[in-house]
């Protein structure tokens, strides 16, 4: 929130009713040059932290072999380990919103339950996730890269006093550029902010997103080179006669990715739960977990990028890398429920490539597949994987054709992520990151922000079959303290009113003062997007098909 009463006051001014309307008009220009500028300062940030963690697995490797000379070394080891753990803990407290991936606490902040305070995120998650990273912990950089980028956003729009209407374009931006500087993604950047974050599509969100992150990439090649994440050397598409074991790996991928999901859940309820635990001793067990990891299976610390790579030679038998699997996911568990910072999308695309292996390897030992196809089904489970478990199935295949630099795997790619999709929402588990927020709105006590004139602009996409389509405005409930100020249905602009009939596909930007925006956000969800009926939307309906009140154009 702004630091002083002037700045207050000028918010307060910018956000006004009829001045937020009137930046409306020019928002969709305005949005690519500040795309462009979040662009550079995102991937800027994300750049540094990028190397930052380049150097911490390489001091990390020669560290371990240093200490390994004997015991005494062995035990400072374990001794500097703790004294890293007491450090992150310390800027827990400092900035407890560095909690994690960050992913969970932007989509907070997108949907006005979470404010967090940019310069001091940027700061202690740096620091944070490069203490982590260099202790060995199995975490990832795209979810401290996502905030990072977001942040970035955040301080261009305070720097340069926009509204909070455009800051959330601006978080978008800076989420896009984070994900695409991290893994040189621009095309999963841009999806993942707008499937995941956003939850909208607008043309103008599209193009100032992708603007943003394409200028990040730009930065981040300059210096990290064009080579892709993962350089996998596949020798040809998989053949249509094995597509039927594609179906049986999205099976298996989706129901490991709810495991997954659960198990999470639950292990960061149990570290919350353990008493005498707090923010600093929590970390202890992951930090003295990769200790001993380190001096006996090195392979599992960290991220697990070196370990993606080995598993494409097929040279491990089936029981070792069932035994992998089970540590790295452990291992996994406890390094991101003990809250360290770090994120769990790259580990859990290091899960989904272990499980590919094993079971193309499974394929290979009693099935007479040929060896070569191995590289082709530690992708696709990647995807697979990713998507069962995130819930974002496009961002799922346009980051692993972008990660590996495969376009051939389309056709395979789509399969095993539809299925892996279809699965985890039949056995109803709740995307990670929304699971991950709602858990944290709950400690935090979910405490809306304070009253303020500020007014916050949002679009919601009418879906088919939702409580809003084909009804006119007035006979729809809409949230107290909203306005539908303007409707677009494709590239005209319908003034609304109380008789204007609602179509399938229509934008519709909702105003709202920032104190309410939460409260408005997930009620108009629920009309625009969601066929699942609420109690009071029941209660509506009813209402409605008895010729009622329906409500009013609020």
């Amino acid at each position: 929130m702004p630091e002083s009463a002037k700045q207050r006051e000028e918010l307060r001014l910018k956000n006004s009713t009829p001045n937020a309307l009137k930046r409306t008009e020019f928002l969709p220009v305005v949005l690519i040059g500040e795309g462009i500028a979040v662009g550079a300062v995102s991937g800027v940030v994300v750049l540094l932290y990028r190397v930052a963690l380049k150097y911490a697995d390489e001091w990390l490797a020669e560290i371990l072999n240093f200490m390994k000379r004997s015991p005494v070394t062995i035990v400072l080891w374990f001794l500097i380990l703790l004294l890293l753990a007491l450090i992150v803990g310390r800027l827990l407290r400092w900035e407890p919103l560095i909690s994690g991936s960050g992913i969970p606490q932007l989509e907070g902040e997108m949907v006005g339950k979470l404010r967090q305070c940019w310069w001091r995120v940027i700061a202690a998650k740096f620091a944070g996730g490069f203490l982590s990273l260099m202790a060995g912990l199995s975490l990832g950089r795209e979810g401290p890269s996502i905030q990072l980028g977001a942040m970035a956003g955040k301080g261009v729009s305070r720097l340069t006093k926009r509204g909070i209407t455009e800051e959330k374009f601006l978080l978008t931006c800076g989420a896009s550029a984070g994900l695409s500087a991290a893994f040189h993604a621009p095309l999963a950047g841009v999806m993942f902010s707008l499937e995941e974050l956003h939850k909208s599509f607008s043309v103008s969100l599209l193009v100032s997103a992708m603007c943003s992150s394409v200028t990040a990439d730009f930065i981040s090649a300059q210096f990290l080179g064009f080579e892709p994440v993962f350089r996998f050397q596949l020798s040809q598409e998989l053949p249509v006669q094995y597509y039927w074991a594609l179906l049986l790996l999205g099976l298996i991928l989706g129901l490991l990715g709810v495991f997954y999901n659960k198990t999470t859940l639950k292990v960061q309820q149990i570290f919350q739960s353990i008493p005498h635990l707090n923010e600093t001793t929590r970390l202890f067990i992951p930090f003295l977990m990769a200790g001993v990891i380190g001096f006996t299976l090195p392979e599992l610390l960290g991220s697990g990028h070196d370990l993606v790579m080995d598993l494409a030679d097929g040279q491990r038998a089936l029981g070792v890398l069932v035994a992998l699997l089970a540590l790295k996911f452990l291992f996994s568990l406890c390094s991101f429920g003990s809250g360290a910072p770090g994120g769990i999308f790259f580990p859990l695309l290091v899960l989904g490539s272990m499980i590919g292996t094993i079971f193309a390897t499974a394929g290979v030992q009693y099935f007479g597949m040929s060896p070569e196809y191995i590289s082709n089904f530690i992708i696709l489970a990647m995807a697979g994987y990713f998507t069962a478990i995130v819930r974002a199935p496009m961002t799922g295949i346009i980051l692993i054709f972008e990660m590996t630099g495969s376009l051939s795997q389309m056709l395979s790619l789509a399969i095993v992520s539809i299925v892996a999709y279809v699965v985890a929402t039949l056995l109803k588990s709740e995307p990670i990151y929304e699971s991950l927020l709602n858990s944290l709105l709950k400690r935090r006590g979910v405490e809306e922000p304070p009253a303020g004139a500020e007014r916050v602009l949002m679009e919601f996409v009418i879906r088919h079959g939702s409580r809003a389509a084909d009804n006119k405005i007035k006979e729809i409930e809409w949230p107290k303290d909203s306005l539908i100020v303007a409707l677009q249905r494709g590239e005209r602009e319908v003034l609304p009113n109380g008789d204007t009939y609602l179509l399938p596909s229509d934008t519709l930007v909702v105003m709202t003062p920032a104190r309410c925006e939460g409260k408005v956000y997930d009620e108009m969800v629920q009309l625009c997007y969601h066929k699942a009926e609420t109690k009071p939307q029941k209660e509506w309906w009813e209402r409605k098909k008895k010729n009622t009140a329906g409500g009013g154009h609020k």
